[in-house]
């Protein structure tokens, strides 16, 4: 399983460590969520709200047949891009311009839970999406953690307090149950092995629990410290801290304040180039790796070579949080923490550093191209998938300063191909129209941009909009006279003409732009025009699709390409169902699949178990056809499509469908096809892949 698959079934985020306490919560949550659609977890940063969110989340998967999900909105800073995350987070592709009406359609019938994490930034934002959804589906519910309730008529608010802390007075064995205690021996023991609670540390102990209002980051916080004093020091610590801010009276510090308050104390504890790397490691929402940081975050007073012990140390402090992904490791911020971080940036810092920021991530984007005839393709969508918070917040460096907005142009043309094969349709245009209306003038930048957006467009069938940004792309790739632009100009004129149902018209012009790509030389752009031509060619002439298949296929064999040799298999699988040989087109398909699984292509996906539908009513397998069929309609309704939509498929659907009812009694054809629609993308790629009963 790769990195990607580290998501539960249900796209539940891993915990990082073991949870503690929560009884109470635990059991509130789980008696108020029967009672209403919308429960939102409230309470100060620092509290506990995501965690407890992410415990309950799995523990009443049982009650919704469609699912849990699980969407993190602390790394999204742009409100208009909150419908397209959500939308991905549900598997499903941008494939219309607003996101809402697909939404919106896909859960209208689902039975199915909703956790958005992390609201308070975008509060206005979710709460009209939280509205609109729950008005649409009847039988949705949401979770939300917010710092504010979201004001939803409806909304049911709960409360998360801090963790209960000990009683002065209390054994050393009630101290030691205590939830509070228990978390800071739990991190204790991170820093120094074997700490546990005693008679000689039980007081001592409590005391830290109590000082800290049994908040948990501040816990957290304070247990780092343990790495380099005993636990009789870090009290005297927290009490001359607590005493200055409190004036000697911490019953005067409001509850709220405590959190700032540790967090001032662990800032004040860290070493200047420590704060100073704090600061700038607060402009990665995502999380980085160590090379990354060396990159961006080292000179003007943080000497390269010290990049690892400063990285380590704030990582001891409890600053960062440790993240394994093979073969990285990367390091991350609690939101709290990162926008204490930020604070104390000085103008004149972030400006060098949003420099360094923005050259870095130009750089990486382009050096991560998936548009290529490359063996790294699936490493290079992962790179920019993981990237991609880190990534917007370079465009957000970009378009905020015109001279940089040609950049920011760049960089979101070169994430072309992502946009597409995650079905970011929608956050690709956003960006690109973005930078296209802050770059008017002719460049490079804005040529590329312009055939990006075209294509994006026509994708997601807005032809209108693509029509004018095509034909100024055209016009400019004519007048600088360059011959690639201008082949490029013509594949994606021919593939708008497909789009539009005009294929004699956009086949010939696939075969000029096939023409044109070779004469250049240009592998790239030819290996992305023979898939286009050859998934639309199917349905009027197999012979050639799979002929423009196979040519495909060799290239790709010949580069290493593993996405793009997935692609040439579902034209060659397709073409040759028309052709009769469905045993051909089974192997395709299952050689295909588990390639597109790795990038979870849903577009392809749908594609390929549409098909093994097909394969198997050809054997004979009408049970096993109606429970694929089931499978793909739910994956057609997240692709906002329908193989009754497209020439290619539409005679095939319909026969295997008409098939398979006459094979089967009408309950057992109901019951098949139900049990395919409740399968989860997951768990209907594994079906796909069965052996099949011969």
């Amino acid at each position: 399983m790769t990195a990607q698959d580290e998501l539960t079934r249900d796209h539940q985020p891993a915990e990082a460590s073991s949870f503690i306490g929560r009884k109470k919560e635990m059991s509130d949550v789980r008696r108020l969520l029967p009672k209403t659609r919308l429960l939102t977890l409230t309470g100060a940063g620092g509290v506990g709200k995501t965690r407890l969110a992410r415990r309950i989340a799995p523990s009443v998967r049982g009650w919704f047949p469609d699912g849990v999900e699980f969407v993190e909105l602390a790394t999204l800073e742009d409100g208009e891009l909150l419908e397209p995350a959500v939308a991905a987070s549900l598997g499903l592709s941008d494939t219309r311009r607003h996101a809402v009406p697909g939404l919106t359609a896909y859960l209208m019938d689902k039975r199915m839970l909703l956790v958005l994490d992390n609201c308070e930034h975008l509060l206005q934002e979710c709460a009209d999406l939280v509205d609109g959804l729950l008005r649409a589906a009847p039988r949705l519910r949401i979770l939300a953690t917010s710092r504010q309730a979201l004001g939803v008529a409806g909304e049911q608010i709960l409360k998360v307090p801090s963790l209960p802390v000990p009683d002065l007075a209390d054994t050393v064995r009630g101290i030691a149950r205590c939830d509070a205690v228990r978390l800071f021996v739990e991190r204790a023991v991170h820093v120094r092995p074997g700490f546990g609670i005693d008679a000689a540390n039980a007081l001592t102990v409590a005391h830290v629990a109590q000082r800290l209002d049994g908040i948990p980051l501040a816990i957290e916080l304070a247990a780092g410290r343990l790495r380099v004093v005993p636990v009789d020091q870090l009290v005297r610590e927290l009490d001359e801290r607590f005493q200055v801010l409190a004036n000697g009276d911490h019953a005067l510090l409001p509850r709220h304040q405590t959190l700032r308050a540790t967090i001032d104390w662990s800032f004040a504890l860290c070493s200047p180039d420590e704060r100073r790397l704090w600061a700038r490691l607060s402009m990665f929402p995502a999380g980085v790796d160590l090379e990354t940081i060396e990159a961006v975050c080292a000179g003007d007073g943080i000497a390269r070579d010290d990049v690892y012990e400063l990285v380590a140390g704030l990582a001891d402090k409890s600053i960062l949080t440790v993240e394994h992904r093979e073969p990285e490791v990367h390091y991350r911020m609690l939101e709290t923490l990162r926008a204490y971080g930020h604070e104390h940036m000085t103008a004149a810092e972030e400006q060098v550093l949003s420099r360094r920021y923005r050259d870095h991530y130009w750089r990486l984007t382009e050096r991560n191209r998936i548009g290529r005839l490359v063996p790294d393709q699936f490493e290079r969508y992962w790179t920019l998938q993981r990237e991609l918070p880190n990534v917007r917040v370079a465009l957000d460096l970009c378009f905020c300063r015109p001279r940089d907005a040609p950049m920011g142009l760049e960089i979101a043309s070169s994430l072309w191909d992502y946009w597409i094969v995650s079905g970011s349709l929608t956050e690709g245009r956003h960006w690109l129209e973005r930078g296209l209306a802050l770059v008017p003038e002719a460049s490079t930048a804005r040529l590329t941009a312009l055939a990006s957006d075209s294509e994006l467009a026509i994708h997601q069938g807005d032809l209108a909009a693509a029509t004018p940004r095509l034909e100024e792309y055209r016009r400019l790739a004519q007048q600088i006279g360059d011959e690639a632009a201008i082949a490029l100009a013509v594949q994606i004129e021919g593939l708008a003409a497909l789009a539009s149902g005009e294929y004699r018209r956009g086949l010939a012009l696939m075969e000029d732009a096939l023409a044109r790509h070779r004469a250049a030389g240009d592998n790239n752009a030819l290996g992305r025009t023979l898939f286009q031509a050859a998934a639309f060619s199917s349905a009027e002439d197999s012979d050639l699709a799979e002929a423009l298949g196979e040519q495909l296929l060799a290239l790709c064999d010949a580069y290493g390409a593993p996405l793009f040799r997935a692609y040439a298999l579902l034209a060659i699988g397709i073409s040759t169902w028309r052709q009769g040989d469905w045993r051909r087109t089974e192997a395709m398909m299952r050689e295909a699949v588990p390639l597109l699984r790795v990038v979870n292509d849903q577009w392809c996906l749908t594609h390929c178990l549409e098909v093994l539908a097909w394969t198997a009513g050809a054997r004979g397998l009408h049970e096993r056809a109606a429970r694929l069929l089931g499978a793909a309609d739910t994956l057609w309704q997240g692709i906002d499509s329908s193989p009754d939509d497209l020439r290619y498929t539409m005679s095939s659907h319909q026969h295997c469908h008409e098939d398979a009812q006459q094979a089967l009694a009408p309950q057992a054809f109901t019951r098949a096809f139900r049990s395919g629609t409740k399968m989860r993308l997951d768990r209907a790629v594994d079906y796909a892949l069965q052996d099949q009963e011969r």
